[in-house]
Protein backbone atom coordinates (compact mmCIF):
# COMPACT_ATOMS: atom_id res chain seq x y z
CA UNK A 1 0.00 0.00 0.00
CA UNK A 2 1.51 3.09 -0.97
CA UNK A 3 1.54 6.58 0.65
CA UNK A 4 0.59 9.58 -1.05
CA UNK A 5 3.25 12.52 -0.28
CA UNK A 6 0.97 14.30 2.41
CA UNK A 7 0.91 11.12 4.84
CA UNK A 8 4.73 11.39 5.81
CA UNK A 9 4.30 14.91 7.33
CA UNK A 10 0.65 14.26 8.80
CA UNK A 11 1.85 16.20 12.36
CA UNK A 12 3.67 19.09 10.13
CA UNK A 13 0.11 20.20 7.73
CA UNK A 14 -1.83 19.35 11.02
CA UNK A 15 0.27 22.28 12.68
CA UNK A 16 -0.02 24.11 9.93
CA UNK A 17 -3.79 24.16 10.21
CA UNK A 18 -3.65 25.08 14.02
CA UNK A 19 -1.49 27.60 12.87
CA UNK A 20 -4.33 29.24 10.56
CA UNK A 21 -7.01 28.94 12.72
CA UNK A 22 -5.21 31.26 15.06
CA UNK A 23 -4.50 33.84 12.11
CA UNK A 24 -8.34 33.52 11.99
CA UNK A 25 -9.05 33.74 16.08
CA UNK A 26 -6.88 37.01 15.57
CA UNK A 27 -8.44 38.50 12.70
CA UNK A 28 -11.67 37.84 14.63
CA UNK A 29 -10.73 39.29 17.40
CA UNK A 30 -9.54 42.19 15.89
CA UNK A 31 -12.76 43.11 14.02
CA UNK A 32 -14.51 42.33 17.02
CA UNK A 33 -12.81 45.24 18.69
CA UNK A 34 -13.58 47.33 15.83
CA UNK A 35 -17.26 46.15 16.13
CA UNK A 36 -17.03 46.75 20.01
CA UNK A 37 -15.68 50.35 20.40
CA UNK A 38 -18.15 51.54 17.67
CA UNK A 39 -21.18 49.89 19.38
CA UNK A 40 -19.96 51.53 22.98
CA UNK A 41 -19.93 54.21 21.35
CA UNK A 42 -23.23 54.38 20.04
CA UNK A 43 -24.46 53.24 23.74
CA UNK A 44 -22.81 56.45 25.04
CA UNK A 45 -23.31 58.72 23.26
CA UNK A 46 -27.77 58.47 22.73
CA UNK A 47 -27.16 56.91 19.20
CA UNK A 48 -24.60 58.96 17.60
CA UNK A 49 -21.08 57.46 16.97
CA UNK A 50 -18.21 60.04 16.44
CA UNK A 51 -15.97 59.71 14.18
CA UNK A 52 -13.37 58.29 16.28
CA UNK A 53 -15.40 55.48 16.89
CA UNK A 54 -16.19 55.19 13.02
CA UNK A 55 -12.54 55.21 12.18
CA UNK A 56 -11.18 53.08 14.98
CA UNK A 57 -13.78 50.45 13.32
CA UNK A 58 -12.97 51.03 10.36
CA UNK A 59 -9.46 50.49 10.69
CA UNK A 60 -9.24 47.37 13.21
CA UNK A 61 -11.80 45.88 10.68
CA UNK A 62 -9.03 46.74 8.07
CA UNK A 63 -6.44 45.25 10.38
CA UNK A 64 -8.07 41.98 10.54
CA UNK A 65 -8.93 41.20 7.22
CA UNK A 66 -5.07 42.23 6.39
CA UNK A 67 -4.46 39.60 8.97
CA UNK A 68 -6.78 36.92 7.94
CA UNK A 69 -5.61 37.58 4.05
CA UNK A 70 -1.60 36.74 5.30
CA UNK A 71 -2.73 34.09 7.12
CA UNK A 72 -4.71 32.61 4.52
CA UNK A 73 -1.64 33.18 2.09
CA UNK A 74 0.60 31.42 4.55
CA UNK A 75 -1.48 28.44 5.23
CA UNK A 76 -1.36 27.51 1.06
CA UNK A 77 2.27 28.45 0.76
CA UNK A 78 3.76 26.45 3.73
CA UNK A 79 1.28 23.35 2.33
CA UNK A 80 3.40 23.70 -0.50
CA UNK A 81 6.41 23.82 0.92
CA UNK A 82 6.20 21.39 3.60
CA UNK A 83 5.97 18.15 1.10
CA UNK A 84 8.69 19.52 -0.65
CA UNK A 85 11.25 20.04 2.75
CA UNK A 86 11.57 23.98 1.72
CA UNK A 87 9.44 25.18 4.49
CA UNK A 88 10.51 28.86 5.54
CA UNK A 89 9.26 30.28 8.63
CA UNK A 90 7.19 33.86 7.76
CA UNK A 91 8.86 36.43 10.48
CA UNK A 92 7.63 39.16 8.15
CA UNK A 93 4.20 38.44 8.16
CA UNK A 94 4.37 37.57 11.86
CA UNK A 95 5.66 41.53 12.30
CA UNK A 96 3.33 42.94 10.08
CA UNK A 97 0.28 40.94 12.21
CA UNK A 98 2.64 41.71 15.38
CA UNK A 99 2.27 45.32 14.46
CA UNK A 100 -1.14 45.61 13.26
CA UNK A 101 -2.05 44.34 16.16
CA UNK A 102 -0.52 46.57 18.27
CA UNK A 103 -1.65 49.59 16.36
CA UNK A 104 -5.47 48.31 17.22
CA UNK A 105 -4.52 48.10 20.33
CA UNK A 106 -3.23 51.51 20.75
CA UNK A 107 -5.84 52.85 18.98
CA UNK A 108 -8.05 51.69 21.61
CA UNK A 109 -6.22 52.69 24.72
CA UNK A 110 -5.75 56.35 23.19
CA UNK A 111 -9.47 56.04 22.60
CA UNK A 112 -10.32 55.30 25.88
CA UNK A 113 -8.25 57.55 27.12
CA UNK A 114 -10.34 60.11 25.41
CA UNK A 115 -13.65 58.79 26.17
CA UNK A 116 -13.15 58.53 29.93
CA UNK A 117 -10.62 61.23 30.75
Amino acid sequence: MGSTPDSSYIQQHLANERTFLAWVRTALAMKGLGFLVFGAELLLSDGNAGSGAIWISLLSFTAGAAVLGTGTLLYFRHRKTINTGRFQAASGAVLAAGLLSGGVLLLLLLYSFYLFV
